[in-house]
């Protein structure tokens, strides 16, 4: 900001001087000092303000479309990125990343939330589900994505990991969810969520790596929630259930 306000006040500064030399090349020696000399104070004293005031509108202007690209990116309720945000930057790590690298899809499914919102209302669903987000984000590296994919699905992207990796983070997150403190009625009351994932080494698509850990999940369900179920899509190890009472 102060850089470019000193900046433009000097191109000012420029300008009216060589203008200034031109124009009053002929007059005497006295003459021509006094016009060099109102060449540089008036742009100084006009063009510093000037270009301050204009520097602090386009930073102003620069914050606000950073702020307004967060929102449209960000679930507003549990402050992780949207599913759109969420789909097309785990697209992006797919398709840059190299041929031979690895990585994993989870997604995550709250158990019993029907049962949440019907026994407590709406307002401690919501509250479940910043619990949940917030449950998941402790667990993660950095570089991992993690994104509200609605209502109480979430999915996460996991860079670089192996089949044994995404099995642990897949575990650490369920674990977290079940020692969150969720007291809607003054008292503790139980949170866990259903993890399916999808892991994979080489090209992949994210429809693909969804369609599988999708099916995962509702296979961890379906054997009775509370649990994680982790495939390698080219069918190396088969998934592994856990549970933990």
């Amino acid at each position: 900001m102060g850089r470019w306000t000193v900046l433009g006040t000097l191109a000012c500064v420029a300008v009216a001087v060589g203008f200034n030399a031109l124009l009053f090349a002929g007059l005497g020696p006295v003459a021509h000092q006094r016009a060099m000399l109102s060449a540089t104070i008036l742009p100084t004293v006009l063009g510093l303000p000037l270009f301050f005031y204009l520097s602090m509108r386009v930073r102003g202007l620069a914050i606000t479309n950073l702020r307004l690209g967060m929102v449209a990116r960000t679930d507003s309720l549990t402050a992780c990125l949207n599913r759109g945000a969420f789909t097309a930057k785990a697209s992006t790590i797919l398709d840059q990343q190299d041929r031979d690298a690895g990585g994993a899809l989870l997604m995550i499914d709250a158990d019993n939330f029907k049962t949440i919102n019907d026994a407590y209302g709406h307002d401690a669903g919501d509250e479940a589900l910043t619990i949940i987000a917030r449950s998941i984000r402790t667990v993660l590296r950095a570089g991992d994505l993690v994104g509200r994919m609605g209502g109480e699905e979430f999915g996460v992207f996991l860079p670089k990991v192996d089949q044994r990796e995404a099995e642990a983070i897949a575990e650490r997150i369920r674990r977290s969810v079940n020692l969150a403190v969720f007291t809607p009625d003054e008292r503790q009351r139980p949170l866990s969520v259903s993890i399916g994932g999808a892991v994979f080494r080489g090209r992949s698509s994210f429809a693909e790596l969804f369609r599988i850990a999708d099916q995962r999940l509702y296979d961890a369900k379906q054997t009775g929630r509370n649990r994680t179920a982790v495939i390698h899509i080219q069918g190396e190890p088969t998934a592994e259930l856990r549970q933990t009472a």
